[in-house]
């Protein structure tokens, strides 16, 4: 079954990624996403968790810049886990003008500071990084309508935690998706936290 309901423009760089359907994981959680709901997407490598990512990004976003604040906020493990998903991102937003921006401990800290500032859309971050500028008022999250967390196992390691869990104290209102292969104790005390009505969506191996 073809993807459903989706922005024209998301579509034409689906097939120009040569990915004309869903798999199984992305057919359960697509929808719900796009429905508004919050998840935690469960399942092994290779089902498709970064693609459900980038679509339902893309589609929130309308494929398109929107003034000056992130609008999309996604967690990551570390530098290089961050680069990969902005390359990810390029692949299908080539004809987009989204700005897509990652946040990593081995960046000068005034320039990330300064560049977040003229305006970007999403933000692919480590959460170390993260919290140190907004904490000092180095970014805007009001219009934030995503967080995500990619690949959650890193936040077994009790700093990444923390420093995640700190952010949706600040927000208003928020999407929230948590992908990762297992649902484990962490994800239990997000669900206890700010993520109470969240679905699971899980799809075994």
């Amino acid at each position: 079954m073809a993807f459903k309901k989706i922005q024209e423009q998301l579509k034409e760089a689906l097939e120009k990624q040569g990915i004309k359907e869903p798999l199984p994981f992305q057919k359960a959680i697509l929808s719900k996403l796009k429905g508004g709901s919050s998840v935690f997407g469960i399942a092994p490598d290779g089902a498709g968790k970064t693609t459900s990512i980038i679509i339902s990004t893309l589609q929130k976003l309308n494929c398109a810049a929107f003034e000056e604040a992130p609008r999309a906020l996604i967690f990551v493990k570390d530098k290089e886990a961050a680069l990969a998903l902005q390359s990810e991102f390029e692949r299908f937003t080539r004809r987009m003008d989204l700005r897509i921006y990652p946040v990593y401990e081995e960046h000068n800290f005034e320039a990330q500071k300064n560049e977040i500032f003229e305006g970007v859309d999403i933000v692919i971050a480590t959460p170390k990084r993260l919290n140190k500028i907004f904490y000092l008022n180095g970014i805007n999250l009001g219009k934030l309508k995503l967080f995500i967390v990619d690949d959650a196992e890193f936040l077994s390691k009790p700093s990444p935690f923390s420093d995640v869990i700190r952010i949706p104290e600040s927000l208003d209102r928020c999407q929230y998706a948590i992908f990762s292969t297992k649902f484990d104790s962490r994800m239990e005390r997000m669900q206890d936290l700010f993520m109470a009505n969240a679905q699971i969506v899980e799809v075994g191996e």
